[in-house]
């Protein structure tokens, strides 16, 4: 690894970061998050007829036309009340990681130890994600179904924890842990090596220009997405089924896609997924630098 000279940066600092990168997140990626989930969690067509989303941009069309603008902003709520806090445990647990790994404060540590401080601040995250994504999903999908069942995200919640109390709020968290433990470490890892392929020679990464660092926010976003499509399509669809549907958990809806759709289906909202990734983490990107 190259031995240039890492920025230090405070958990406390990172605490902040992360909050005002999270706002920025979900303004900048929900309409494309709504998109994914709805392929995502589509039924199979039956036999002679056409699926109900032909891809990326005939979801967006037909959101856009039967729903307007605001069915792109569906279950918005859920993640802005989430996605901030978590934003900001997010880099917090990152900077933790560094911390626990480093002898003195000035030790570069290896790409590898970064990827293990990035999966930390993924375990850290998923205690507040796995509820909002569960509400989020609900609420992003419930439109396109032809049901509105839930009026908002605090009566989606008020319905669930009725219905099935608090593990019913946390359905999926395991596949959440599936998802970002490894996607985070992939981030940041990735976010820290481009940082030090983009700094010339002689200069140290404090010193890299604002384009460069947002290209680094925004290529890593596309690796996070690269390794979170799959567990996050099984997540989709068993947070949105029925309850009773997958009694084994992830291995039942694992199954049935395979069974069913074959392999390529772990890649559903692939397309969303990646046009959503480059401009959500380049703004997150963008508030590190400015520390």
């Amino acid at each position: 690894m190259s031995e240039k000279k890492q920025q230090v940066i405070s958990p406390v600092k990172n605490f902040f970061a992360g909050g005002f990168g999270g706002v920025c997140l979900v303004f900048a990626g929900h309409p494309l998050d709504t998109i994914k989930v709805r392929i995502q969690t589509q039924p199979k067509p039956a036999p002679g007829q056409l699926p109900l989303y032909a891809g990326t941009f005939d979801c967006f069309k037909k959101t856009l036309v039967n729903e307007g603008i605001k069915g792109l902003y569906r279950g918005m709520a859920a993640p802005i009340i989430g996605v901030t806090p978590m934003f900001a445990v997010c880099f917090f647990g990152f900077g933790l990681g560094k911390k626990l790994q480093q002898k003195h404060p000035e030790e570069v540590l290896t790409y590898p130890q970064l990827f293990a401080a990035g999966m930390l601040s993924g375990v850290f995250t998923t205690a507040i994600m796995a509820p909002g994504e569960r509400i989020k999903c609900l609420l992003q999908i419930q439109a396109a179904t032809g049901e509105v069942k839930y009026a908002g995200p605090m009566d989606c919640a008020k319905q669930i924890y009725r219905e099935a109390g608090i593990r019913g709020i946390y359905k999926g968290t395991v596949l959440t842990l599936m998802r970002d433990v490894p996607a985070s470490g992939m981030y940041f890892m990735t976010y820290e090596w481009l940082k030090n392929v983009l700094t010339p020679e002689g200069h140290s990464v404090s010193e890299l220009s604002i384009p460069r660092i947002l290209f680094a926010g925004g290529m890593a976003g596309i690796f996070n997405w690269a390794v979170a499509i799959p567990p996050d399509v099984l997540k989709s669809r068993f947070q949105t089924a029925p309850a009773g549907k997958y009694p084994n958990g992830f291995r039942d809806v694992l199954r049935e896609l395979i069974r069913e759709e074959g392999i390529g289906s772990l890649y559903k909202g692939f397309n969303g997924g990646m046009l959503r990734a480059f401009p959500a983490m380049l703004l997150v990107s963008s508030d590190l630098k400015s520390l």
